[in-house]
């Protein structure tokens, strides 16, 4: 018997119309309580052994000009399922993963990649805006973000903002900067799509805002005394495809819910690691 529906129709609509959504009440305080101290204690972890290897910045003079020309600096984990059994089970928490299913229209759900970033107070790095698409292109557009905030947030200490309904546009034309590593930087032309210009989302610890990885998101400078740390799933349907090989990551392709039928099986496999900074 197919499970209950979990959004509204209304709030079904908002995403469409949007391409975004904020959740509330998704998780108990017992298990929101669990992930943070996890969270906490990854980073705490991983921040005394590897410090300059966590930096996760975006580079070049549309950063600079947007942060405020302040130092500025922000914290990044990938692949957080493969540090914590925690982590693990977030991915499979049943009452988000009957969100995602009513969002993508699909009981088969596969993993992408996820990722953390920390923002420290008065110098937490903002993000351009940008879509997710250009790092990981896919034929049907299923892939969709899934934005836990690990903290109250806002404008003030750096928080997510949007374009509603942008992801209706399809993929934009962007800017591309690659650094001395190699890592390739995505982001829309910032006089034309300006973070001054795009509509915050203020959210409480434990709220979730999902969102298509079509739509133009970014994140505002934290200039406060709060820290912003945030835990963020990719998600797409077993269905869908990629239109380049690209972003392979740990775990990528992990079913969380129903079957992937296009999977075949073999006895071995070759698996490419490379991370690639998208960031909000």
């Amino acid at each position: 018997m197919r499970k209950l529906k979990y959004l509204t129709p209304e709030q079904k609509k908002f995403y469409d119309d949007n391409g975004f959504i904020k959740l509330s009440g998704v998780f108990s305080d017992r298990e929101f309580e669990e992930i943070s101290n996890e969270y906490d204690h990854l980073f705490t972890q991983k921040q005394k052994e590897d410090m300059d290897g966590l930096e996760a910045a975006w580079i070049g003079d549309d950063m600079k000009k947007a942060a405020g020309n302040i130092n500025y600096t922000v914290k990044s984990i990938h692949n957080l399922q493969m540090h914590s059994a925690v982590f693990a089970r977030l991915l499979h928490h049943q009452r988000l993963l009957d969100a995602i299913e009513d969002i993508m229209g699909t009981s088969d759900v596969l993993l992408h990649h996820t990722k953390a970033h920390l923002k420290p107070p008065s110098k937490g790095a903002p993000y351009l805006m940008h879509q997710d698409y250009p790092y990981f292109p896919f034929k049907k557009h299923t892939m969709m973000a899934v934005f836990i905030h690990m903290d109250d947030t806002t404008p003030e200490n750096g928080g997510l903002c949007v374009y509603p309904g942008s992801h209706k546009l399809g993929p934009i034309p962007d800017k591309v900067l690659i650094d001395e590593n190699q890592e390739k930087y995505h982001y829309v032309d910032p006089d034309q799509y300006p973070i001054s210009g795009a509509e915050p989302i203020c959210a409480k610890k434990g709220d979730i805002v999902i969102f298509s990885y079509l739509l133009l998101h970014g994140s505002y400078v934290n200039k406060s005394n709060r820290p912003r740390r945030m835990f963020l799933a990719q998600l797409r349907a077993a269905d869908d495809e990629p239109t380049k090989e690209t972003h392979h990551s740990h775990c990528q392709n992990l079913v969380l819910r129903g079957r992937n039928k296009s999977y075949r099986a073999n006895m071995a496999s070759r698996f490419v690691d490379s991370v690639v900074n998208t960031t909000v």
